[in-house]
Formats: C-alpha cells, sequence, structure tokens
C-alpha cells in the first residue's frame, strides 16, 4: 500500500511543533499557580490543538487509505454536528442519506486523483441529485430552506474539507522540500495558530469590536495581530515545508490568516442564528469537531487552489 513521505524537514518541524505545544501547556499550568488566573480557555483550546495534531500525525503515518479514511471520518463528524444544528424535515431522511453516502464517494474521487470530477461531484451533481430527490417526496413546506441546508452541508464539511484530501495527493515532485504531508502540516499549523494569535492579541490588546452582533469577541487588534503573526509563521514554515518564494509565502499566510477569520466567524453566525454555542459536546469543554476546524472550511480550498495555481499542477488518474 501506498504510503506518504515525511521528509527530513518534516520531521524536524513535527519535533519543534510538539515540543512548543508541550511548552505552551507548561507555561499556561505555571501561570495558573502562581497568577491564580482562569486560564482554563486557553488551556483547552491548546489541549485541542495538541490532539488534532497527534490524529493527524497518527493518520497519515499509516498509509494512504488510514489517511483518507481518516478524513472521511472528520467529514462525516462535521456534516453530522452541522445537520444536527438546523432541524430537517422528516421526508428528507432519505435525501440525508444520500448527502452522507456523497462523503466516501467523494473520498474515493480523490483517492484515485480524478480531480476534475471532484471539482463538480458536490457543487453539481450532488446539488441536482439532491434537488431531484427532495422533489419526488412531494413536500414543499421548507423545501427551499432545508435544499439549502443540505447542500450548504456538503459544500462545507464535504467539499471544503475534501481539499485536504487533494492536498494530499499532490506530487512529491511539486515540493520537494516538505511533500503533501508538509503542505497539509503548513495549513494546518497556520489556520489553527491564526486562532490562537488572534484570541492571544485580543485579549491582550483588543478595544475596538469588529463584529459584535456575529462574535463578540472579535476585536480589529486582534484580527491585525493574526493576519501579522500568522504571515511571518508562514515566511517561516514556507523555508522548511514548501517551494514557496518569500512574496508567495507572505501572501499565502494573509489569505490563510483573513480568510481563516471569516470561515470562523461565519459559522459563528451560523450557530447565533440557531441559537447554539457549540455545534456539539465532543470535545469536553469546548464544543464539537466542527467548531476547531471552521476556519479549514475556507484555507483548505484557497490554500489548494493557490498551490496549484503557482506550480501549474496537472493531475491525472491513478
Amino acid at each position: 500500500m501506498e504510503q506518504f513521505v515525511f521528509t527530513h524537514n518534516v520531521k524536524i518541524a513535527l519535533v519543534i511543533l510538539y515540543s512548543f505545544i508541550f511548552l505552551l501547556l507548561a507555561i499556561v499550568k505555571i501561570a495558573q499557580w502562581t497568577t491564580k488566573k482562569d486560564l482554563d480557555n486557553i488551556w483547552i483550546r491548546i489541549k485541542s490543538f495538541l490532539l488534532i495534531c497527534v490524529f493527524f500525525t497518527a493518520a497519515f503515518c499509516f498509509n494512504k487509505i488510514v489517511a483518507f479514511l481518516f478524513l472521511m471520518l472528520i467529514s462525516y463528524l462535521c456534516l453530522k454536528e452541522f445537520l444536527s444544528l438546523i432541524p430537517t424535515r422528516k421526508t428528507d431522511r432519505k435525501v440525508l442519506l444520500w448527502a452522507y453516502w456523497s462523503i466516501p464517494v467523494s473520498y474515493y474521487i480523490v483517492y484515485i486523483h480524478w480531480a476534475t470530477l471532484f471539482y463538480l461531484f458536490i457543487p453539481l451533481y450532488m446539488f441536482i441529485l439532491i434537488s431531484v430527490r427532495m422533489v419526488m417526496s412531494s413536500n414543499t413546506e421548507g423545501f427551499l430552506k432545508n435544499l439549502a441546508v443540505i447542500q450548504y452541508g456538503l459544500m462545507t464539511t464535504v467539499y471544503a474539507l475534501g481539499y485536504l484530501g487533494m492536498t494530499a495527493i499532490i506530487p512529491m515532485q511539486y515540493n520537494p522540500k516538505g511533500g503533501a504531508i508538509g503542505l497539509l502540516f503548513y495549513i494546518l499549523i497556520l489556520t489553527v495558530s491564526n486562532d490562537f494569535i488572534q484570541m492571544f492579541c485580543g485579549k491582550a490588546l483588543g478595544k475596538h469590536k469588529i463584529i459584535p452582533k456575529v462574535s463578540p469577541n472579535k476585536t480589529w487588534e486582534g484580527f491585525i495581530g493574526g493576519v501579522i503573526g500568522t504571515t511571518i509563521l508562514s515566511v517561516v514554515m514556507a523555508y522548511f515545508l514548501t517551494p514557496f518564494t518569500l512574496l508567495q509565502s507572505i501572501f499565502a499566510g494573509a489569505v490563510l490568516a483573513v480568510f481563516g477569520f471569516f470561515g470562523d466567524v461565519t459559522m459563528s453566525a451560523i450557530k447565533r442564528d440557531m441559537g447554539v454555542k457549540d455545534t456539539s459536546s465532543l470535545i469536553p469543554g469546548h464544543g464539537g469537531i466542527l467548531d476547531r476546524l471552521d476556519s479549514l472550511l475556507f484555507t483548505a480550498p484557497l490554500f489548494f487552489h493557490y498551490f496549484a495555481y503557482i506550480n501549474t499542477i496537472v493531475f491525472t488518474r491513478g
């Protein structure tokens, strides 16, 4: 079975990453003991980030089948959490079954490198099939709302997150420094780190609310700090894990920071509309998988297409 290549640079980056996470955990714990301040929110966020890194690392240490099964599980949990937020009609149960079945089909398409079909499968073919199946139920009450909910759920949790799989099949020749694994960890670390940097900057310097009706804790100071910090981190990581030039890494960092923020607040707007705080309670004390990966809904597809464009990547099936 085909396995992923962990280059020397990727191994060093992982050692540094885990060392840094454990250092942060130690600093937070010491700060709690010495200052007696409530830092549980920061502690849980760092632990959540650690768990995400551990699961991703473990999944991709095996072969591609295990890795893609892991990504399928992530999409399934995220879609389940999303659909649990918004009530759907009883007559749409079979439609939801079709939606869930689209997950293994979509990832299989990626697994066999059929990129063109992946680009069309959810946005076009599932859009048509879901519409046809809903019409056949002959229930017009709430039709548009439920059609929109199911399609948006597929677009975000299956299609958008599916670009992690697309990144995973990028040939080694396009990134000798880190391979596909280097690119995956690059986007994952930058996306999650952007959330942390924005939170720290917001708590330390935040005074001006950016969109208080959607996310009251988000500030301009946190947003700008996140963009600057993530861009700097992007430049450093790009040197070891990607073929990016300096300007390309600056642009990548800025784009991931900006749209990672909007991915986060878009899901916040949905949750606020539904009157809930978290998408689920899967992660004790800090919500569900979708709460932790909502920024990736925007950053994963944008990063893939940016990388594919500047490297003129052409996929062949098989």
